[in-house]
């Protein structure tokens, strides 16, 4: 009996599955980021200013890789390897002023070459070249935001140490890196992600050309060199909101001036309000001094338009980006 070949439907179907889960973006500016080259894209992804939609394919990669952290930790118990904090167990670091973390895990003790120190654990799986490179070069120069990651993971749980621990996809080999604590280069990562999520303006870009190789394949290519508009309406994307610090008596929150600088909870920053108006840096537009504290005047096409409460004179910012009302 021949086998009938069924086309690609059944994985086009578990793809569109996939990409319908829409996942809210995390609250905080992740500690996983903060190695990243390029400010403005850190200050975009916290202000949820350009967002990358990922295909389902993409989206069950991501899940491999998160599932296969349970079949590491138990690999290393396996061996005598004391760890804990895993998977729905994490444990947090908070750095504060809206930066934060979650570790894949702690090891007490165990690691072969210093089986009584205590290792904070990095799991990570990668494609065949990205894992050759890995093992040629070492985390820190091969994957340098990585290396950040465990950095301010350690300085987080007054942990001195790191277990880096790699799979390739492709043949299940497996690299393990042990790193050490620098005091200076974790306080260089928190003290960067506390003065990117506290700026209210937005950095310049990693390069001005389209064409650099870090900026080619970056999810705000185009908003940096092409249309240099955000197509997110939200609290984070308007020009009343303002990310404010920890302090002694506060965690850090978000404010409105326009409803006096009222904390907004979580939950209204996804979508915002009716009084919504474009930060000036997500839009391309020259801004004037409108009528009133709450209404901006952009130049769109040589007209004066006004952005606010959206009525018969005011357009609305989702009318703007083209979006309907």
């Amino acid at each position: 009996m021949s086998a009938i070949p069924i086309p690609d439907e059944v994985a086009q179907a578990i793809d569109a599955a996939h990409e319908r889960q829409v996942e809210l973006p995390r609250s905080h500016l992740g500690a996983s980021q903060l190695g990243h080259a390029c400010d403005r894209w850190l200050w975009l992804s916290f202000r949820w200013s350009v967002r990358e939609p990922f295909p389902g394919r993409i989206l069950r990669l991501f899940r491999r890789g998160r599932m296969e952290e349970a079949t590491i930790a138990a690999d290393l118990k396996a061996i005598g390897i004391d760890i804990h904090s895993t998977e729905g167990a994490q444990a947090r670091v908070d750095f504060g002023s809206h930066v934060s973390g979650s570790l894949d895990g702690i090891i007490e003790s165990g690691v072969p070459g210093a089986p009584k120190a205590r290792h904070i654990f990095e799991a990570k799986t990668h494609s065949k070249k990205s894992f050759d490179d890995l093992v040629k070069h070492g985390v820190e120069k091969s994957k340098p935001v990585h290396a950040a990651q465990m950095q301010t993971y350690m300085h987080g749980t007054n942990i001195d140490r790191a277990l880096y621990f790699a799979v390739c996809k492709d043949d299940d080999r497996i690299y393990t890196e042990r790193l050490r604590y620098s005091r200076t280069e974790a306080e260089r990562l928190i003290a960067r992600g506390h003065r990117i999520a506290l700026a209210d303006r937005m950095p310049e870009p990693l390069s001005s050309n389209p064409s650099w190789y870090e900026c080619k394949f970056c999810a705000a290519h185009d908003f940096c060199h092409g249309s240099k508009k955000t197509k997110e309406v939200n609290c984070r994307t308007c020009a009343h909101s303002t990310a404010e610090p920890s302090t002694p008596d506060q965690d850090a929150h978000w404010t409105c001036a326009r409803f006096d600088r009222s904390v907004i909870p979580i939950e209204t920053q996804y979508t915002g309000c009716g009084s919504h108006v474009l930060h000036p840096d997500l839009v391309p537009w020259q801004r004037l001094a409108g009528p009133d504290a709450w209404t901006a005047i952009y130049v769109i096409d040589g007209r004066e338009v006004a952005n606010g409460e959206g009525d018969a004179n005011v357009y609305a910012s989702r009318e703007l980006l083209g979006q309907g009302n």
